[in-house]
């Protein structure tokens, strides 16, 4: 009797299908099966197995999530091909993805794909192929053909073209924006008729691959060549190989004849003696080869005694691990407190007892100072994954993991779905941070999924932070979790000394141009002058916020997005920082072609430029998204200014967080309120966090710190709580303010955006779909709909509405139902459960 596999597929909005797998092959839950779906080959992952029931009877195969729809048996599909006789996603990884789907109500297939090492998938490319009959109609001379008809057909007479970049070319002859996106749909929409008329054809054909380990080959001495007397009658060089591969227990690799100096040929003409063979191996890639100096750093910090705050929060923690049950922990400790050596010793405990460890960083610049602290400890038994490997070394990585070759794993956000068996411990670090949230489908959040796992698998997780998020505070006040607190730094070494500039006297004094206050300055040259370094902070990217026309008012801004453009003016263009779009910077208005133009707002390009200009000699670098692009840039630069070749390290966020430089004396903010306007209501805990993490960086060494906060705003209760980095105070007054106004954690919050191609349409779609939901009548509140703060995005326009209610799972009922009832809105439809951003 044949069987019957539920798959989840990468598809949006797809539920797992079901498919028949012949009796003569077992499947297995885990399993990658390729599998058509429509016109399209994608590879999914077997959710459930089971035999096929009676002819005829419906069959719901699996899922606790709703995630399967029951199908007729004499309409299921064969499955194309099964990749794998095991489980390639261990059973508890495929549990954690289905959980992840029903939360925060994405496709399984969107969930199992974040799970899925890179280049493990086989899937189909369309391509647009021109027929006979079209090739006939593009060339006769007794047709005229339409622009737009032409620009279809003319590409594809010399090669396939696949549908996307057809239509695109196709409409590149309108102007950016609306035009643009209204020529791109109208162009297929004629590319589907002249499919149907049989003019073009849409071809599939298979492209990627199941496995991407990279092999080289191994040369081994045969029998015959240990017969007494073969090496001595060979060449030199033939006998220098052969004596190589003689001492060697598993062969020798074959490039390493090379760097030996022994020629190919040398030892292709032992194989024609028969006195080598050749096998093939897998070689891992190493991710850690340009570890360098960091590694040295960070094992030198692994050497120092633990503190009495440390050694404290140590035995509480290791009783809770030694339950061996699920349990959660908050290690709330100030900035400079010692959080890593509590995690690293604790680690050892863990694997000692028999269990593995996963902890994971918001960041990918923490990556390679926190993998060489336990690299230190543990030596080649750590992993790591993050977006910032290359595929292979990601592939690589995930099968040491999955072999079991590892003890520890060490990684950003989509780690939390490392095939790691017998988790004992996992941590968070910076906990708090945003960049757990991923903003794209699977909209999940790596601290929760990371809790979930650990209850799955009886294990303590470990969240720290020197700033808790409300929602981790408040569960630690509720008693859900065990609080344990470091409020000393190590060897007692004082917090920053801060001092808030109020920039509005500073504009008076100097004018609505400044930058560095005095204040800053001065602090800066003092602290260069001692050898001492210095952090710059400014959560904006790029030289200048906008530019305008002094004459007419009018302003640079995106065509696809509600946001002008930023002035990179080290590329010379504006850039939108949401879809990428940029232009040269222009010499005249493009509205009245007056030529002047004015930059307005600041970025970290202009503050490097501020900085460069105001001290002779100062060695500057900038990190932000602009300048770390490349693959291991991050790494080398904070290398660089751990080794004092810089003065100075300007940048956003990456630089506020988990860096430990002892040399670092002074840390500026520019800008310090520049998050307080935004239309978020987290946006005080943002500006909160940020200002304690970074004044946090100075002072870490023997030597005193200080920070210098500028601000239009020093009366903000989240910067004044900020310069004393009272955590309590700024809890007691938040959450007084989500409490009035029911914002989370007091409650939970779901924000639905709908796109349409109009304003609106938007607004008319997410209207109905709210009214659907209101229609559930369950215990939670629809607000909305309404425009969202970024009324276009990406050419669409956007409306939203949110959902606000103590049951979370009856919010998810009520909206998955509405969706289901209007199908032509799901698939427009972004639902983001949690939010931490509402824009």
């Amino acid at each position: 009797m044949p069987w019957l596999v539920s798959v989840a597929v990468p598809v949006p909005s797809l539920p797992a299908l079901t498919y028949r797998v012949p009796d003569e092959v077992e499947p297995v839950r885990g399993a990658r099966a390729v599998v058509t779906v429509g016109r399209r080959v994608v590879t999914g992952v077997i959710v459930s197995v089971e035999r096929e029931g009676r002819p005829g009877r419906p069959v719901a195969p699996v899922s606790d999530a709703g995630l399967s729809r029951p199908v007729v048996p004499s309409a299921i599909k064969h499955v194309d091909r099964l990749l794998d006789d095991q489980a390639f996603l261990p059973g508890p990884v495929v549990d954690l993805a289905l959980w992840v789907a029903d939360y925060y109500m994405c496709a399984p297939g969107e969930a199992m794909a974040a799970a899925l090492p890179p280049s493990t998938t086989v899937r189909s490319r369309a391509r647009v192929v021109i027929t006979d009959a079209g090739r006939q109609l593009a060339r006769s001379p007794l047709h005229t053909l339409d622009e737009l008809t032409r620009a279809l057909l003319d590409p594809i007479e010399a090669a396939a073209m696949s549908p996307a970049v057809l239509a695109t070319r196709a409409a590149g002859g309108a102007p950016a924006g609306p035009a643009r996106a209204s020529r791109l749909r109208e162009a297929r929409l004629r590319l589907r008729s002249l499919e149907r008329e049989g003019l073009v054809r849409i071809e599939h054909e298979l492209t990627g691959r199941s496995s991407a380990f990279r092999t080289v080959r191994v040369a081994h001495a045969t029998a015959a060549a240990r017969e007494p007397g073969v090496v001595d009658a060979l060449p030199d060089r033939q006998r220098e190989a052969l004596h190589a591969l003689l001492v060697a227990a598993d062969g020798v690799e074959t490039p390493e004849f090379a760097a030996r100096g022994i020629a190919p040929a040398a030892v292709a003409g032992l194989a024609r003696k028969r006195l080598v063979a050749f096998t093939t191996a897998h070689v891992d890639r190493d991710p850690f080869v340009d570890e360098g100096r960091v590694a040295a750093r960070e094992a030198e910090k692994a050497l120092v005694e633990a503190t009495a705050d440390q050694e404290e929060a140590l035995a509480t923690l290791r009783a809770l691990s030694a339950l061996g049950e699920f349990r959660v922990a908050l290690l709330h400790g100030v900035t400079g407190s010692g959080k890593t050596e509590v995690y690293r010793r604790l680690a050892q405990t863990v694997v000692a007892a028999g269990r593995r460890v996963l902890i994971l960083v918001p960041e990918i610049a923490l990556t390679p100072a926190v993998a060489a602290t336990f690299r230190h400890t543990f030596g080649d038994r750590v992993a790591i994954q993050h977006s910032g490997l290359s595929d292979g070394e990601r592939h690589d990585q995930w099968h040491r993991i999955r072999r079991g070759d590892v003890d520890l794993v060490v990684g950003t956000r989509s780690a939390v779905f490392a095939p790691l068996s017998s988790p004992g411990l996992i941590i968070v670090d910076e906990e708090h941070d945003t960049s757990y949230k991923q903003e794209d489908a699977p909209r999940y959040h790596g601290r929760d999924v990371a809790i979930v796992r650990g209850r799955a698998s009886g294990a303590l997780v470990v969240l720290g932070s020197a700033t808790p998020s409300l929602e981790t505070y408040h569960n630690a006040l509720a008693g859900r979790y065990s609080s344990v607190v470091m409020a000393r730094r190590v060897l007692d070494r004082p917090l920053a000394d801060v001092r808030v500039v109020n920039m509005r006297d500073e504009y008076a004094d100097e004018g609505p141009d400044v930058v560095l206050s005095r204040t800053l300055r001065e602090s800066l040259v003092a602290c260069v002058g001692r050898g001492e370094q210095a952090i710059v902070l400014l959560n904006r990217r790029g030289f200048a916020t906008s530019i305008f026309c002094r004459q007419c008012g009018g302003t640079l801004e995106c065509p696809n997005c509600s946001v002008t453009l930023t002035v990179h003016r080290a590329i010379g263009r504006g850039r939108c920082h949401y879809c990428d779009y940029s232009v040269r910077l222009p010499d005249r208005c493009a509205t009245c072609g007056a030529e002047f133009l004015e930059y307005t707002g600041f970025g970290t390009e202009r503050v490097e430029s501020e900085l460069l200009g105001s001290v002779e000699g100062l060695r500057v670098a900038r990190v932000d998204r602009d300048t770390m692009r490349r693959k291991g840039e991050i790494a080398r630069l904070l290398s660089r200014f751990a080794a004092h070749d810089l003065d100075v390290l300007v940048g956003t966020q990456m630089i506020a967080k988990g860096h430990d430089f002892p040399a670092v004396t002074l840390v500026g903010v520019v800008s310090a309120d520049v998050g307080l306007g935004l239309a978020d209501f987290r946006a005080s805990e943002r500006t909160f966090q940020l200002l304690t993490q970074v004044a946090g960086r100075a002072g870490r060494g023997e030597r005193p710190g200080e920070a210098i906060i500028q601000t239009l705003f020093p009366e903000h209760y989240s910067i004044v709580h900020a310069t004393t980095q009272d955590y309590v105070a700024f809890y007691e007054r938040e959450i007084a303010y989500r409490q009035a106004m029911r914002y989370p954690p007091v409650v939970s919050l779901v924000n639905v955006i709908v796109r349409a191609p109009t304003a609106a349409r938007a607004i008319d779609e997410a209207r109905r779909l709210a009214d659907h939901v209101r229609a559930a009548r369950g215990r939670f509140r629809v607000l909305g709909p309404a425009a969202a703060p970024l009324g276009r995005l990406r050419g669409e326009h956007r409306a939203q509405f949110f959902m606000k209610g103590q049951e979370r799972r009856a919010m998810r009922e009520a909206l998955g139902a509405a969706l289901d009832a209007l199908p032509e809105i799901r698939r427009r439809a972004v639902v983001d459960v949690d939010p931490l951003s509402v824009l």
